[in-house]
């Protein structure tokens, strides 16, 4: 059955890591970008996203809901150093990238596929971990084989020696972006030459993929049974093309039924969710919840993952143990232990991201680093602390002989 489509986004998740000592500079630097603003959100225009998240993971990923109108006003008159400054402060800072027009793209050589970049955000915390997200849609065709082939191509657009004429069927029309290059070259532009990411081992050439589509009816109802469009599913959570034989090995995979008439796959890659207009729902009120509460909720897994992999670097490498110490008890406090939200859909996707992304294996790994740090530097301490002590007693002991002696002579 070829599959129609009757409403889908794909965001493109970029991750990007700057040098602490660069953070502030780097705000600075998008401040001063006329086409970036600064992201606000508001209990009146964001309730969905503030009632969703526990109150002190809400706190450390959106600081701004805190802000006043007087707080706002405030910061908008400050000169940009200034606002940097006060910005780098909180935990997380996110910016939009204002597009002057929809960019609009086209895939295929002879039907075309059209597609447009709805909105670039980027999410910032002041560990120096980062994330450009990137939101596209495909217009003007309804079928599933075209959101695919997309998905797979784009993803990859970003490698280094990536032969972008392999890409002349996906065509940007739009006076912000002429071609494919531009938008990597725009990538880099806003990221930087993203090196610390390579050294925690992160992938820098790829997109990870965070995708929506809702299928027509016809194809998964009450009578129409799943499994005759799932090997559509697992190319779509795997990020295959069309033309792909489907691997239906679960390794690494894992697939949320928390709705009737929609599933979601995830994979160390990306996470996808896959419903049936045949619930009303599914294109009215989840595509929202998927697009703002589980966005951001995957986005606060992989940060966690990121710092991790960071801390773990850091026990390994740096002669500063003391500050590696004390982050990885703040992260532990401030982050490990707290619940994200108390929505049973949103505890089962955040536990279900968290194994698949292996999270525990390696908190427990740098746990294990941290007890090993822990026990040297007490030992190190111990010796120093005896050392003073026997320098005491002989101190101690050569005063007592000499008043002895002199006891002694008089």
């Amino acid at each position: 059955m070829e599959l129609k489509t009757k409403y889908q986004y794909t965001y493109f998740i970029y991750p990007y890591v700057i040098k602490n000592n660069k953070y502030i500079k780097y705000i600075i630097k998008l401040l001063k970008n006329k086409n970036v603003n600064l992201k606000i959100f508001q209990k009146d225009k964001d309730w969905d996203i503030y009632q969703y998240f526990l109150p002190k993971v809400r706190d450390y990923m959106f600081s701004s809901f805190g802000f006043s109108k007087a707080k706002i006003k405030t910061l908008e008159q400050m000169s940009i150093d200034t606002k940097a400054a006060v910005l780098a402060k909180y935990p997380c800072t996110m910016f939009e990238y204002n597009i002057k027009d929809d960019i609009q793209g086209k895939a295929g050589y002879k039907d075309g596929i059209f597609f447009k970049i709805q909105k670039i955000d980027l999410i910032c915390f002041n560990t120096g971990i980062c994330f450009l997200c990137m939101k596209t849609n495909i217009e003007e065709t309804e079928e599933f084989a075209n959101i695919l082939n997309f998905n797979y191509k784009f993803r990859d657009i970003n490698q280094e020696y990536n032969n972008l004429n392999n890409y002349d069927n996906i065509r940007v029309q739009t006076d912000t972006f002429t071609n494919m290059q531009e938008i990597t070259n725009f990538i880099k532009e806003i990221t930087g030459p993203n090196i610390d990411a390579s050294k925690l081992d992160l992938e820098t050439e790829r997109f990870l993929t965070y995708s929506y589509a809702c299928i027509d009816q016809e194809a998964w109802n009450n009578t129409t049974d799943f499994n005759n469009i799932k090997d559509n599913f697992i190319k779509y959570a795997k990020i295959l093309p069309n033309d792909n034989s489907v691997d239906y090995s679960k390794e690494n995979m894992k697939i949320v039924s928390e709705w009737k008439y929609a599933k979601l796959g995830i994979t160390k890659t990306g996470v996808c969710l896959f419903s049936s207009t045949f619930d009303m729902n599914n294109y009215t009120i989840l595509p929202q919840q998927y697009e703002m509460q589980y966005l951001y909720t995957y986005l606060f897994i992989l940060y966690k993952k990121i710092y991790l992999k960071k801390i773990s670097l850091d026990f390994s490498s740096t002669s500063d143990m003391i500050k590696v110490k004390k982050e990885f008890v703040d992260f532990t406090k401030k982050i490990w232990i707290q619940e994200v939200t108390e929505d049973d859909i949103g505890t089962a996707i955040y536990h279900s991201i968290k194994e698949v992304l292996e999270i525990d294996e390696l908190y427990y790994k740098s746990k294990n680093k941290y007890d090993i740090l822990y026990k040297e530097l007490n030992v190190e301490k111990n010796s120093k602390i005896n050392k003073v002590i026997l320098l005491l007693l002989a101190v101690s002991l050569l005063f007592n002989i000499g008043n002895f002696i002199a006891l002694i002579l008089s």
